[in-house]
């Protein structure tokens, strides 16, 4: 890294740090109204995320009239806009507050009744709501561990990770040796995240339906399902706009415990599209989830042809 990158990276990661510092003070009533400014105008003026935002709802919601596709992508940039802006207040404010702030949890006994039978307990975490409040609230009522990439911006990495791991979560690398502490935490009968939504590197996954169309998904669940016998739930902090927050655990489609890695990642992403049930305008519809094609994993020569953005 050059001395004027590494200056820059610097230069941004103080901007980034203090205004996340800054907004950590407001409510989150205020927070919401920010973004209900910001949102309609990211959608009008950043043509990349309106684009793949647009793109993903013809997919997912075909039969949906292409003005309320558009009222919902413009809803699910500004709920994108508020998750970005309560960073601060995720990790920076005091927990006592961010605690108060999640006024429901449903569907705790998911994980307590598998704890009481000695099994681990995965927790799928999609992007939806405030995933950094769901981590906020597990860590603290459970042993916890979650996979991190560090930042792109290597200076925000200290504070991103004081953040997460204020409240005891323990923080793994994105590899073989991070898996490996998943399945020791496991072992303990304790709760590890990990993120089903994101599109793997290839090799680490397989295609499978997500909205009826194929989507690149990991097969890391299937692994740890089959060295642990631990249960599986997906969990979300569902936004309730100026108000605060709640958590919701889903059972998981029972598909997430079959060997076959097909068959677990379709599970897998069923149990996405369950969450994205309970409000689709809280899922971040602005991720290229189907950037990779099975025609080009096939080496068709016309496979761009098959791709959506």
């Amino acid at each position: 890294m050059s001395d004027e990158t590494s200056r820059r990276d610097r230069l941004q990661a103080t901007v980034v740090t203090s205004l996340w510092r800054t907004l950590s003070g407001r409510s989150l009533g205020t927070l919401w109204r920010l973004s209900r400014y910001a949102g309609p105008l990211i959608h009008r003026l950043s043509k990349r995320e309106r684009h793949i935002t647009e793109s993903n709802l013809s997919v997912v919601y075909p039969a949906t009239d292409r003005t309320q596709r558009r009222r919902l992508a413009r809803d699910s940039l500004t709920h994108s806009t508020a998750t970005m802006l309560e960073l601060g207040f995720a990790w920076m404010r005091d927990p006592e507050r961010v605690e108060s702030s999640i006024v429901e949890v449903h569907g705790r006994e998911l994980l307590d009744d598998a704890r009481a039978e000695g099994r681990g307990v995965i927790v799928l975490a999609p992007h939806f709501g405030n995933w950094e409040v769901l981590n906020f609230w597990l860590s603290g009522h459970f042993p916890f561990t979650a996979m991190y990439e560090p930042p792109k911006i290597a200076p925000l990495d200290p504070v991103i990770r004081h953040g997460r791991e204020r409240r005891g979560a323990q923080l793994v690398p994105t590899n073989p040796r991070g898996v490996a502490a998943l399945l020791k935490a496991l072992k303990r009968c304790e709760a590890v995240g990990i993120l089903p939504d994101q599109e793997p590197d290839w090799g680490s996954g397989v295609f499978a339906p997500f909205y009826d169309r194929p989507a690149y998904t990991a097969t890391l669940l299937p692994k740890l399902v089959a060295r642990t016998q631990a249960r599986v739930v997906t969990g979300v902090a569902k936004r309730l706009p100026g108000r605060g927050f709640a958590i919701h655990f889903l059972a998981a489609d029972e598909r997430v415990y079959e060997a076959d890695e097909t068959t677990s990642a379709s599970g897998v992403n069923a149990c996405v599209e369950s969450a994205i049930a309970l409000d689709p305008a809280q899922y971040q519809w602005e991720y290229k989830r189907y950037r990779k094609t099975p025609e080009e994993a096939a080496g068709d020569p016309n496979f761009r042809h098959a791709r959506i953005y």
